[in-house]
């Protein structure tokens, strides 16, 4: 049985990649932060962790990029899913009655357009999308709504006002799904890797030109501003590759021409499933 710590409460769109990824051979641990979520797998309370990590809306999740960098985690695998929100609350509510909706930062940017129909609703925001469904059922709090998935509504018993109000309708976020340590295999065929340049002019040209020429597709570049030193920048990219010769020749290339590399994963592509 693996224990696997989530960002959320049942309900939770971390909830459900949690069980649709172990196929429900594990033991959940709730968490209502992620830098919780991290130091259980640092202490190795938690054998694996769920952390969403991109957003096809409102992007990049910067901030569990560094949590996974800075405590040494390893990415072994990722999900994807579409992310539907419901507006929900107390059964009878009409919106007209809602005086504050509440949710998750990311769920309530996805959803902002859908808000501008409604200018006397205060937006709020809270940890968790499943969390503020079960308090609303948990306190019988009237005027208060909650954007969260269909299953959070089932299971705290909230009557949806409005269904799928994600400003665009294919909302599709990326989790990874983390641990102490990966382990290669043959089925790999996607890598995270971290890595910094000199300020020499054509630097990332050189490591990107390297990608090119042992065939391998980048899919993601983000840039993190090093903290230790003013306007000095590193690169999170993910990568696919056919074969693993080729990835293991390009590292070396790239090692040899940053100031530093790290491997943050290697894992199985999910978009090939």
């Amino acid at each position: 049985m693996k224990r696997v710590a989530i960002q959320g409460i049942k309900g939770s769109y971390h909830y459900q990649v949690a069980n649709e990824y172990f196929k429900n051979k594990l033991e959940i641990i709730e968490f209502l932060s992620f830098d919780e979520v991290a130091n259980s797998i640092k202490n190795s309370h938690c054998d694996f962790a769920v952390m969403a990590i991109e957003n096809s809306i409102a992007g990049s999740i910067i901030p569990n990029y560094a949590l996974i960098d800075d405590l040494n985690l390893k990415i072994v695998g990722e999900y994807y899913i579409n992310i539907n929100h419901q507006l929900m609350a107390l059964p009878g509510t009409k919106i007209k009655d809602l005086s504050t909706v509440s949710s998750h930062p990311m769920a309530l940017l996805q959803c902002k357009s859908f808000f501008k129909s409604y200018p006397k609703i205060t937006l709020i925001e809270d940890k968790d999308t499943a969390e503020v469904a079960y308090r609303i059922q948990r306190d019988k709090i009237k005027n208060l709504g909650a954007i969260a998935s269909i299953n959070a509504a089932k299971l705290y018993d909230l009557e949806i006002l409005n269904r799928n109000i994600q400003t665009i309708k294919n909302n599709e976020t990326r989790f990874v799904i983390v641990s102490k340590l990966y382990f290669e295999n043959n089925i790999n065929n996607k890598a995270s890797l971290k890595f910094s340049l000199s300020h020499k002019t054509g630097s990332l040209a050189l490591v990107l030109n390297i990608l090119k020429e042992y065939n391998l597709n980048l899919t993601k570049i983000q840039s993190l501003p090093i903290i230790e030193i003013p306007w000095k920048y590193s690169f999170f990219i993910d990568i696919t590759f056919d074969q693993y010769d080729n990835f293991n020749n390009a590292l070396d290339l790239i090692k040899e021409k940053s100031a530093s590399l790290k491997v943050l994963g290697i894992y199985k592509n999910h978009r090939n499933d």
